[in-house]
């Protein structure tokens, strides 16, 4: 039997058959598509000396409902030969794999842009800047960092926000969340049973739930708000690293835009509470318990 072609190999035979403007985009996508991958739109455009639009029709043309779609199907194409990450080999040396690496975490966060919603954004931060109780849940080493980090800023803004982790505790969290509370579920895989039935659960009892996840997953489609996040796969981990990036992108504009909401007295109130840490000792090196600590050499040494 036949193995499917790659995206790829649809290319070399597809570009023959394409208007002259395309083949011009396709010979770009072919010499480096590890490049490519990680280029903007217009930069794209830029080297294969065709206007924007032009990208958007080769995209389509191949099957695709726009750019990130195609970028998407093209990295996992690349993942299914590259076991070490999406776009490296074991025969690259160090500058190409830094290049890679960050140049695709780098198309990641720009790809990002272009997939969030304004209005979904703003209508998540109202809704945690008015919830009475917010908690946080997870599955997951990743997704456990993020509902940690999460609930710490909420905590920092004046929120009352708890991170559970636990697939018991969440029960009990959905339980008693009730019509004046936001759950946020982070999953990057959305799918995971435990959590599904911690939101299903308190969404029955009135709460307001709020995901960031994929789009299309059953996370996505069951919260009354999603967040979707979308990067190329990972050629090794479940959830790589610019999962991890985007996501927590996501919770920092999640911030900004609740302490815009809560207003100046929020905003003052991080401001005391980054002079009472500095005060005592914390996120501070000027503090005699870290005087002491110091050798003669070292205390001899500070400015």
């Amino acid at each position: 039997m036949n193995s499917k072609p790659t995206l790829l190999q649809r290319l070399q035979t597809t570009a023959p058959l394409l208007p002259r403007a395309q083949q011009q985009v396709v010979a770009v996508l072919l010499d480096d598509p590890h490049r490519a991958l990680s280029m903007s739109v217009d930069a794209l455009a830029a080297m294969a000396r065709v206007s924007m639009p032009t990208i958007m029709r080769t995209a389509r043309q191949l099957g695709y409902a726009g750019v990130r779609e195609f970028k998407l199907a093209l990295a996992q194409d690349l993942a299914r030969v590259t076991p070490v990450h999406r776009s490296v080999n074991l025969e690259d040396g160090t500058s190409d794999i830094v290049q890679k690496i960050l140049g695709g975490a780098a198309a990641s966060v720009t790809g990002l842009q272009e997939q969030l919603s304004v209005q979904t954004l703003e209508r998540a931060a109202h809704l945690l800047a008015s919830a009475q109780r917010i908690d946080c849940y997870s599955v997951g080493s990743t997704s456990a960092f993020m509902a940690n980090d999460l609930q710490s800023r909420l905590f920092r803004l004046g929120r009352t926000a708890h991170a559970f982790h636990d697939t018991h505790l969440q029960l009990i969290s959905a339980a008693s969340l009730g019509p004046s509370g936001v759950a946020v579920a982070i999953s990057h895989v959305g799918r995971m049973p435990f959590l599904l039935e911690a939101v299903r659960f308190a969404q029955s009892q009135g709460a307001t739930v709020i995901a960031i996840t994929q789009p299309g997953t059953v996370l996505a489609e069951l919260a009354d708000v999603t967040i979707g996040v979308s990067v190329p796969a990972d050629a090794v981990m479940r959830v790589g690293v610019e999962a991890y990036i985007a996501h927590l992108l996501v919770i920092e504009l999640l911030m900004v835009l609740v302490l815009k909401v809560l207003g100046p007295q929020a905003a003052q109130q991080l401001t005391q509470l980054r002079s009472v840490l500095q005060d005592h000792g914390q996120d501070s090196d000027q503090h005699p318990a870290v005087d002491w600590a110091w050798s003669s050499v070292e205390r001899s040494a500070q400015p």
